[in-house]
């Protein structure tokens, strides 16, 4: 008898971190390789952020937290809900753990049975489906298409929704294609929801501060307060803050899932790192001057990607309202052959031999549900950028 779970065979390794490890042993290995697999911003977490954790240093908050957070840090999550989301949540209905991805696995651990059915639009961040797998849940995943610009409608939802059905999980903007909800979209799967009172949702509102133009952020306990019961509203600091490494994420939700999720915590991690937990404390607390700046370089590079994939032969690159990803559709080049001879049947192919040619590393769209796609990163320098852009639309011209 095996000492590996059965149930660990339905599960992948994280695409996203297979890409990111191949680059960084490529270019170990001498060669010029620019990843843009990675969704961590190259921004550095602002000096008042790093102040607070050595503050927190120099004053002894190294001990062990209660398993929820320091008071102090679901006081100041409570009041970024109200101030910034307009959103009721008392510190006790708050919850802080080691990065958004606890907080996911938390809240499945806590709420699936077996053969719960959880609804996941596609594309989906890569690591959706497995957690629900690992908990013995079964991912429904509802296909968004090109054509109504990666983002699903209230008719597929409610298609998708059985008796089985535990949680709709839901993240605008989104990472793997950076489409964003707007209010009558969103208002549009909520009006769904209403209908389905055993139907929880999920929200995943990591990207909230980095929407482009004139796009409005809402999260559906905004949009349709009926709901407020059984939503779970997550968020964190890794992305706008440029916090990835400093894993923590947080999120607020109705006394009895936050209750079962504590309890959860309580027999795995604990309290998350309290020094992480004092910068978070003046992260959201503290100025968010910055945030305006960061935005409009993201905006400028998005723009820069957009513009420059969609000069490239065989690729159709839709404009997306927020995040820090393209997500670009490469279906007119399958079937076409690269100059060492390799035909292109999957975009994955597409990705493999774009490293293997030009040494851009981006992550294929098979990963996140939806292909034949491949996801860009421009969570990196203009230079870079404009570089990889250009290899790309050299490879693409190459192909017969």
């Amino acid at each position: 008898m095996g000492i590996i779970a059965k149930g660990l065979s339905r599960v992948k390794p994280s695409a996203t971190i297979a890409v990111s490890q191949k680059a960084r042993e490529l270019k170990g290995a001498g060669r010029d390789i620019i990843g843009l697999g990675a969704g961590e911003p190259d921004f550095d977490t602002p000096d008042n952020i790093k102040k607070a954790a050595i503050d927190a240093i120099n004053r002894g908050e190294t001990k062990y937290t209660d398993v929820p957070g320091i008071l102090p840090l679901r006081e100041a999550i409570a009041a970024k809900f109200k101030r910034e989301n307009g959103l009721d949540y008392d510190p006790s209905q708050v919850i802080a753990g080691t990065g958004g991805k606890q907080i996911l696995y938390n809240a499945f651990a806590a709420t699936l049975d077996a053969g719960d059915e959880v609804i996941i639009p596609a594309p989906y961040w890569v690591s959706y489906p497995d957690m629900v797998l690992l908990n013995g849940g079964e991912p429904v995943f509802v296909e968004a298409t090109i054509e109504n610009n990666l983002k699903i409608t209230g008719a597929q939802l409610e298609t998708a929704i059985t008796p089985k059905t535990k949680w709709f999980l839901f993240n605008s903007p989104s990472n793997p294609s950076g489409a964003a909800y707007s209010h009558a979209e969103l208002k549009e799967l909520t009006d769904v929801l209403l209908k389905y009172p055993d139907v929880w949702i999920l929200t995943d509102d990591m990207y909230e501060h980095l929407c482009y133009g004139d796009f409005e952020f809402v999260t559906p306990a905004q949009v349709e307060p009926g709901l407020y019961d059984r939503i779970l509203t997550m968020n964190g600091v890794s992305k706008v803050y440029a916090m990835t490494g400093w894993r923590l994420g947080y999120c607020a939700g109705p006394p009895q899932l936050i209750k079962a999720m504590n309890l959860i915590q309580g027999q795995s991690t604990s309290g998350t790192c309290s020094i992480a937990q004092w910068a978070a404390v003046e992260a959201l607390n503290g100025t968010q001057d910055f945030i305006p700046e960061r935005r409009k370089e993201f905006e400028a590079r998005r723009d820069l990607v957009v513009s420059m994939l969609n000069q490239a032969t065989g690729i159709d690159c839709p404009k997306p309202e927020g995040a820090f990803y393209v997500y670009p559709s490469c279906k007119a080049l399958m079937g076409k052959t690269t100059e060492t001879g390799k035909v292109l049947e999957t975009d994955e192919d597409f990705v493999t031999e774009l490293l293997e040619a030009e040494g851009v590393a981006v992550v294929h769209g098979s990963a996140f549900g939806l292909g034949p796609n491949f996801r860009i990163s421009y969570a990196t320098s203009t230079e870079a950028l404009t570089k990889a852009c250009e290899r790309i639309q050299k490879f693409c011209a190459s192909l017969k």
